[in-house]
Parts: C-alpha cells; structure tokens; sequence
C-alpha cells in the first residue's frame, strides 16, 4: 500500500510571531528575516510558546483531515528550515551576518561560521517534536537540514575545507538525531536540496556525511533525505532556476547505496523518466512528489492517481510513497489543504486498486 507524506514547511497562520522567508516579498529577496527572527521572539515573550503550539495543532489538523498519513510540524517554529536549526550550534555568528547569494539565485543575509561546530546544550527539536506527537494522532517526521544545505546557506570564514566543515555538521546533526530518536520519533529527514544542485560535490563527500548523520539509530528510525531542485522567488514564477534535471540520475545509485531508508525526489514541477530513475532506486523507498508547490494551479486527483500507477510499473507500492515537491509554504492554507486532498484521494484510489488484484 501507497502512503501519504508531507515535506516540511507548511503556511503559517497569521498570528505566529516570527516572519519566515516564504511571507517576504518578491521585490524583498534580501529581507534580513534572520536577524528579525531574534527580535520577534523577544517581542512575543511568554505567550510564544502558546501561539506556537496553537498553530502547531491547526497545521498537523489540516495534514490530518487531508488524509496524510506522516505529518510534520510545518516548521511553524523556523524563520527557514536552515538558520533555526544552527542557531542551536557553536560557531555560528548570528550577529555580524555576511551577505551572499544562496542556490545562485538569491541575495540574503547570511550567519557566519566564526569556530567549530558542535551542537550547543540540547537540540530544541526534542522539544518541537513531543510537543507535535502529542497534538497528532498520526506519526510526526522531524525534519533537519543536512551539511550541504548549511554550507549552501551560511558562510564559511572558519573552516576554509567545505569537507570538513561538513564532518563537523554531520556530527552535530548526528546528535540531534539520536535524541530524537531516544525520545521516540520514528521518522526522520534529512533536507539536502543542495544534492541537485551540486551532484559532484555529493558525491565526492555529501552522501558520506549524510551516512553519519543518521550513525547509531539502528531500525529505529526511517531514515529519510529530500533532495528537490530548488525554490522560485515567489508563487507562479516562471523561468526560475532549478537544478539540473539529469542530477537525479547522476545521485541515484549512490543514494541507493547509502545509509538511509528513502529518497523524497521532485516530479510534479518538471516530470522526470520514471522508467529511467525509479530501477536505479532498487532498494531503496521513493517519496515521490505528485503536488507542485511552487504553482497555485490545482492538480486534478486524476492525474496524480495516473502519475502514481505510472511510477507503479517500476517500483513496488510498498517502497512508494506520495508527497507534495517539498514545503507548502508559498500556497496559503487553504491551497494547501486542497492540494493535500487530492493527493491523499488520488493515493486512496490507487490503493483501492491494488487491494482488487489477484494474489500470486
């Protein structure tokens, strides 16, 4: 049988205290949101807590009643998916941030790696996800950036060696895991859009650290990395940017080859050769995206189901799962909600399908 999954980011509602990078405008492609994020926390003061949480409980409700069976917090909490996490590392230089283009696409104000990285006291994602688990009757994916991705989002004026600044990433992030783990989330996912955008450096030492992240947990966990090929701007941008469309081909067997449990791949936006891809991916799990997120068209549940029973022919419906492109963030809640609807609806026609074949 097929499930459902969400990526990560989900549209905040409008009265969680922090701006994310999402709500910025087009013409604002240098808002320095990270260095708001610590403001906006300081004016929410004691009841942020409480308007976190709120929003946590209407956005895994909106992923429930769509019918998804994996949800994830939105990231309600994040300013984006990457700075919150190192914000919680040593090294990290919140205060004199150094502007760079990120994805070669945007200008942003960026924190600075000034000294060695180490998860600094205890992740703050132990707390995030008990406090989601509790708020969900389904199981709740804790997603975490990888070495790539913070690399790609940051500056370096420390380490000067992406390599070795990635050994030191993938050993923090590594502890964050396990404690993740220790406390009982049973899913967890890597994001490495970088991946796409840089298949070689990947390669060469990308999915070796992504095999440390994810060191000790053992059976434990579902051990997920997303890999999209990249953000527009804003929402129906047309022309943007995105990874080459022959990366996937290119990290496929590795990925298979590597110390993880799935594969989450970006299909909806820009269709790949599913006949190509899927038979490099032999072992391994494919969170196959079925919902463009950058596009406020609304996918039809017919052709998400024909998309599903297309990837069908070449991996078998216990390693196939359904999921938006990445976050839903750009959409608006009630696109969001729709979207995931007809995924979830699209899944349940396809599983209905395969419950009606003979045995044997």
């Amino acid at each position: 049988m097929i499930i459902t999954t969400t990526i990560g980011a989900f549209p905040k509602p409008g009265y969680v205290p922090i701006s994310d990078w999402f709500s910025a405008a087009p013409d604002d492609g240098a808002y320095d949101y990270t260095s708001a994020f610590a403001k906006e926390m300081a004016q929410a003061g004691a009841e942020r807590e409480e308007l976190f949480q709120r929003a946590a409980a209407e956005v895994i409700d909106d992923q429930v009643s769509a019918g998804v069976d994996i949800v994830t917090d939105g990231e309600i909490r994040r300013e984006n998916y990457v700075h919150y996490q190192c914000r919680h590392l040593t090294g990290f230089d919140f205060d004199d941030l150094s502007e760079r283009t990120i994805r070669g696409v945007t200008s942003a104000q960026l924190p600075t790696v000034r000294g060695d990285v180490r998860l600094l006291g205890t992740s703050p994602l132990v707390h995030d996800y008990r406090v989601a688990q509790a708020l969900s009757p389904k199981p709740v994916k804790m997603t975490i950036p990888g070495p790539m991705t913070i690399i790609d989002t940051t500056v370096d004026a420390h380490y000067g060696d992406e390599t070795a600044l990635g050994a030191d990433l993938a050993a923090a992030i590594n502890d964050q895991v396990l404690a993740l783990a220790d406390a009982g989330c049973r899913h967890i996912q890597i994001d490495e859009p970088v991946m796409a955008r840089k298949p070689d450096a990947a390669l060469d030492h990308g999915i070796e650290h992504l095999g440390r992240c994810f060191a000790g947990v053992g059976e434990r966990v579902t051990r997920v990395v997303h890999c999209c090929c990249g953000y527009p701007e804003f929402l129906d941008q047309d022309d943007y940017p995105k990874a080459d469309p022959g990366s996937y081909l290119a990290l496929a067997e590795a990925l298979d080859a590597a110390a993880i449990d799935a594969v989450s791949i970006e299909d909806a936006h820009r269709p790949g050769d599913l006949g190509e891809l899927l038979p490099r991916l032999g072992r391994t799990t494919v969170l196959l995206g079925v919902l463009a997120v950058a596009r406020s068209r609304l996918e039809t549940v017919a052709g998400v189901e024909a998309r599903l029973i297309e990837a069908l022919e070449h991996i078998p419906p216990e390693r196939l799962m359904a999921a938006p492109d990445c976050g839903l963030g750009y959409l608006g809640r009630d696109l969001a909600r729709r979207k995931l609807a007809v995924m979830c609806e699209a899944t349940r026609r396809v599983n209905a399908r395969i419950g009606e074949r003979p045995s044997g």
